[in-house]
């Protein structure tokens, strides 16, 4: 498709960041990660960067494994300084990185050509689970009784839905196919290496300014209503539901625990609980949870301390990683991993990489993972019949 990493950054408000072209790029290994990360993004101090981080990178912030199958070979992670950034600002286009020449402006010109042509290509690819609803329902009992016990108290459960031998030659299309369906303000497009993310989330992880530090978790989703009054009686509903209200607050005071690690004294404040915003197919439950960190906190050292996000392991933390890792049979990869961009002045953006369709090239594999809260409350099979209308809700459209 293309013979340099290209990734679109798309909030869905008329403002978006593009990158694209040549530049120092690592691919995260499995002896340091960490380190490596760090290392460079010092020494490319003062540039603008991509990075992705897969969820399997909490074995080298905490003491965990995996050990299950990895079908889509998604490393640690990748770091890049593209040889060009280009904020894009309703019909603005601000370059903050490389020059305005013919080459940038003849990639600019193709990209904005697929995003605004809706003439969408065929995207004819369905996906199989890849366990049996009976496995799915045995698994969340255990779970619960593993909450009945007190080993947690929430856990993010997730599955993996997939394809093989698949081809998708028109990988930016598909993205802008996805995004017209999502209309997510944590939107984006990643193309690196062997694998393209097709990413439509609503979920933001961690962003910083100057010294602020701000999380955005999400737990909490109800459809969007047919009609006027259909849609804010759903919303209501859902911002008075006891589990979803329960599910939010775990989640909260998690990030709370996690921010206060890094955090000045008596900084860490609760900013929004229980916000519901809606979105193209759903209403969602936010809280803001932010707090101050001092200059020289790093950006690794704010990841071992946040990372993976919350909202999609459990309370206890550790605790909900590892019974992921004895209940789930996929290494998850860059699902329920991160996103996002570094400014040269160290501010950055990250998203949770949900909604999101990951293809390998090479070996023609895609896959879709989708996941909810298990609590004590959960009924087994509402929250299979979730997981199905979440996967549903992005294929039924890319199918159409």
């Amino acid at each position: 498709m293309y013979k340099f990493p290209v990734a679109y950054f798309n909030s869905n408000n008329g403002i978006g960041r593009l990158a694209f072209g040549e530049g120092p790029m690592i691919k995260l290994s499995d002896e340091n990660p960490l380190e490596e990360l760090q290392a460079f993004i010092d020494e490319h101090e003062g540039k603008h960067l991509l990075v992705n981080l897969s969820y399997d990178l909490k074995n080298h912030v905490e003491d965990l494994t995996s050990k299950n199958p990895d079908y889509m070979n998604f490393p640690l992670g990748y770091a890049w300084v593209p040889k060009y950034m280009v904020d894009l600002e309703h019909e603005n286009l601000i370059f903050v990185q490389g020059e305005k020449n013919s080459e940038a402006l003849q990639f600019l010109d193709h990209f904005m050509q697929e995003e605004i042509d809706e003439n969408f290509q065929s995207f004819p690819h369905k996906l199989t689970a890849r366990i049996s609803k009976e496995e799915y329902i045995k698994n969340v009992k255990s779970l619960k009784e593993h909450i009945q016990n007190g080993d947690i108290y929430e856990v993010n459960y997730c599955q993996e839905f997939f394809a093989e031998d698949v081809e998708i030659p028109h990988k930016l299309d598909a993205y802008f196919k996805l995004n017209y369906l999502t209309r997510a303000p944590y939107s984006s497009f990643f193309f690196i290496d062997q694998f393209t993310l097709l990413c439509g989330s609503p979920e933001r992880f961690l962003y910083r300014k100057g010294n602020r530090l701000i999380s955005e978790p999400i737990k909490g989703t109800t459809r969007r209503g047919k009609t006027p009054e259909e849609d804010e009686a759903l919303k209501e509903a859902l911002l008075n539901d006891p589990k979803e209200r329960s599910e939010n607050v775990m989640i909260v005071d998690l990030v709370r625990n996690d921010l206060s690690r890094i955090a000045l004294p008596n900084s860490v404040e609760v900013e929004e609980l229980f916000g519901i915003y809606s979105f193209e197919t759903v209403h969602q439950m936010i809280s803001r949870i932010g707090c101050n960190i001092s200059e020289e906190t790093s950006f690794t050292d704010i990841l071992r301390s946040t990372f993976p996000m919350g909202s999609m392991t459990g309370a206890p933390k550790i605790s909900a990683m590892k019974l992921i890792e004895e209940h789930e049979c996929f290494q998850r990869g860059i699902y329920s991993g991160s996103i996002g961009y570094i400014r040269p002045n160290g501010d950055f953006d990250f998203n949770v990489v949900i909604r999101t369709l990951v293809y390998n090239h090479v070996s023609k594999y895609l896959s879709c993972a989708v996941g909810g809260a298990i609590t004590i409350k959960s009924d087994p099979e509402k929250e299979y019949e979730e997981c199905n209308i979440k996967v549903k809700g992005i294929l039924d459209g890319m199918n159409e």
